[in-house]
Parts: structure tokens; sequence; C-alpha cells
């Protein structure tokens, strides 16, 4: 692991080890030079492969043939930002541990350990690499959009940015509540090369694997969207029996009208928004009628999913999911006046129908007392009959 350079008559040591700290001496002639060699080793947990949420930690170690100095140790981050770890000393000054805080995909990056001792004189800078395999989407992500729509899901993943050379695996899940059955979509996985291979687990609703997806993305594809694919979409990596996810939240909103279909003039109809899952206090559901007036606007209440509104003016309504006053997606209803001869027919309809209930009563009054008058007969006759029975006789009037 040496070799000597015959011009300069350099020394020079290959793959530095711990051992190879001590006093090195040049003799030439009568002339005599000593060179001390201070080693340092800087070891990184988990080859400097992390997961975001763990916590690194560093071991430096010193080796000399002198007494080990006090050393003064300074980290470094990826950003040139200053970090202050837990650190822990061994006996006699030859083992530093240092723990880190924990980490965020930022953190990807080369950062430095600076090493400094003023006797003997020690001014040293240790690079070292950290990688944090994660996703580049937030940890928690909604998503909004409406029935019938069809909407893509992506997860983006930072190991090509990072040159990770480790395989991983993964799986996508969906559960519609938080308390509800969760249901695997995909099952995936990325090997040290990086090649990315995915397969469907389940066939509970109808989604596809988008074909030309870009790099280092998970992603599904939802078409004709129903109210109940609502819910958790979950995506979970996992490195070393350590795991990490990323959550979307998809919301659904639906309009529906009661009763459904053309209005007769002068009626009202029910206006229905709904939305799968309720609204942060910063979101809420506004009915608005198209080129109307201020009184033709309502607005939902701090984390209502539902939002109805009576209305009899006809026209274009739309119903809006606003978030931080910016509208997210919008649906429209659009009241029709029913024709005239319907609104006829809607009133001959009723007036027959008031007629035919007042015949019934009617013809239930005739027969109720029809009854009455039958059942007055039927006494009268028995009681004759009683009488004839007990020998009364009757005197007629000549």
């Amino acid at each position: 692991r040496s070799e000597i350079n015959p011009s300069n008559k350099q020394l020079k040591v290959l793959d530095l080890m711990l051992s190879d700290a001590g006093i090195y001496t040049c003799e030439y002639g009568s002339h005599t030079v000593s060179v001390s060699l201070h080693v340092f080793k800087l070891t990184i947990s988990s080859d400097g492969n992390f997961l975001p949420d763990d916590v690194p930690e560093l071991t430096l170690v010193q080796s000399s043939a002198h007494p080990l100095p006090v050393l003064s140790i300074t980290l470094f981050s990826n950003s040139n930002s200053i970090v202050k770890p837990i650190q822990s000393q061994h006996e006699a000054h030859q083992t530093y541990t240092l723990q880190l805080k924990k980490l965020e995909t930022v953190d990807n990056g080369t950062w430095t350990c600076h090493i400094q001792s003023d006797s003997p004189l020690i001014n040293q800078n240790i690079s070292f690499d950290v990688k944090v395999l994660g996703f580049q989407n937030p940890a928690l992500e909604r998503k909004y959009t409406t029935v019938d729509s069809t909407v893509i899901l992506s997860w983006h993943l930072n190991f090509q940015k990072i040159k990770w050379n480790e395989g991983f695996t993964g799986q996508l899940n969906w559960k519609q509540q938080e308390s509800a059955t969760t249901h695997q979509l995909i099952d995936f996985n990325v090997t040290a090369k990086g090649k990315q291979h995915e397969t469907k687990k389940s066939s509970h609703f109808h989604f596809v694997i988008p074909e030309n997806k870009p790099e280092s993305t998970i992603e599904v594809k939802l078409p004709k969207i129903h109210f109940n694919h609502s819910g958790q979409y979950q995506c979970q990596l996992a490195y070393s029996r350590s795991y990490v996810q990323s959550n979307i939240e998809l919301v659904v909103m639906k309009v529906s009208a009661n009763p459904v279909g053309p209005v007769p003039k002068g009626a009202e109809i029910t206006l229905i928004c709904q939305v799968s899952s309720p609204l942060s206090s910063n979101a809420y559901l506004r009915w608005t009628r198209v080129n109307g007036t201020e009184m033709d606007v309502k607005d939902s209440k701090p984390h209502e999913t539902k939002l109805e509104v009576k209305v009899s003016a006809v026209g274009l309504w739309n119903c809006d999911l606003i978030e931080d006053n910016v509208r997210k997606i919008s649906l429209n209803y659009s009241v029709e006046e029913a024709p005239v001869w319907i609104s006829y027919v809607v009133i001959g309809a009723s007036i027959g129908g008031s007629m035919l209930v007042f015949g019934l009563a009617c013809l239930c009054i005739i027969n109720g007392i029809k009854w009455q008058r039958r059942r007055q007969r039927a006494k009268r006759m028995a009681q004759a009959r009683q009488h004839l029975l007990e020998n009364k006789t009757c005197q007629c009037q000549q």
C-alpha cells in the first residue's frame, strides 16, 4: 500500500488505516527527518443511506504516536449551515460520537466535518455523503376533483436524483375513510440499478398504471371518477426495515337537485352540493347563480360537507369549492322552467287528484250511512223475532 517516488523521495501510503499512524523517519546520509502521521477515520451509520426521520450517527476515531489531543468538531450540512449534534467522547479522546438531527429529503448532499486542534496544530476537513430516500411530494397533499372526471395521482421519488444505488420496495394503498379497510392497489420494487417494476394487486375499482409516466414516479389513473373513489391514497417506501409514506387525499364533489328535471313556473327546487370529506377551516362551498345578484349566493359553514339551497329562479347555478380564497373546483346545474302545457298538466293533475280524493271521501260517507242503516234494520228485526219467541203479541188498531 505504499510507494516511493525516486525523484523527490516522497512516500505515498494508499488506503490509510488507523494502524498506519506513527512516526515515519527518512534517513539520507547523516541527515534524518521525522514526520508524525496522525490518522482520522470518520464513519456514518447505514453507510450514509437513510429514510426521512432517520437519525444518523457519526463516529470519529483518531490515532497518533503522540498523546491524543482534544478535538474541536464542527459539522456543516449540505447547505453549508452549521449543525449542532449531540456529542459524546470516548476516554483518552480516541473516539467521538455525534448524533445528528432527524433527516429530511432536502438534507441530501455532501456534508463536512471540520476537525481542529491547537496542539498539535490540526485543521482538517473530512467530507461525507448523506443520501435520504423519499418523496418530492409533501407528506400530505389534498387533491380536488368532480364526479365523472379523470384524475391522475402521482408520487415523485428522488432515487434517481440522488443516485441511490440500493434496492428498495414499496406499495400503494387506498382506504375510503380513516377507519375503513385498507386495499393494496400496487406493489412495486426498484433494483440497485434503478429499474422500476410495478404490479397491480387489486381490482376493487377500475384504475390503470400509465405507461408513459415520468421517470422515478409512481402513478395511477382513475378514469370516470365515482363519488366513492374518494379517500386516502398512501404510497409507502420500505428500506432496511424502515419505511416512509406520502398521502394524497382525494376529495370528490357532486351536485344534484330535488326534484329532478324542469321546474313548473313559481315552484321551488332544492339544489344539493356535496363533497366526500370534511373541509379544512379555510375552505367552504358556495352556490351562486350565473348573472345573478348577491341574494343568489349562499356559503357553507366551516367543515360542512353538504350545502343545500332552495331556488325558484331558472338559469345556471354554480357550486364552487373555495380554499384560501382560491376556487379549486366547480360544478354547475341548470335549472330549467317546464313548458306551459306541463304546468297545465300539473295543475290539472292537482285538481283531478283533489276531486278524486273528494269523491272517494263522499263515497266513503255514503257507504258508511248505508251500512249504519242496514245495521239498525237488522237490529229491529232481531228484536221482533225475540218478541215472537216470547209469545208476545201486538194489537192492531181497528
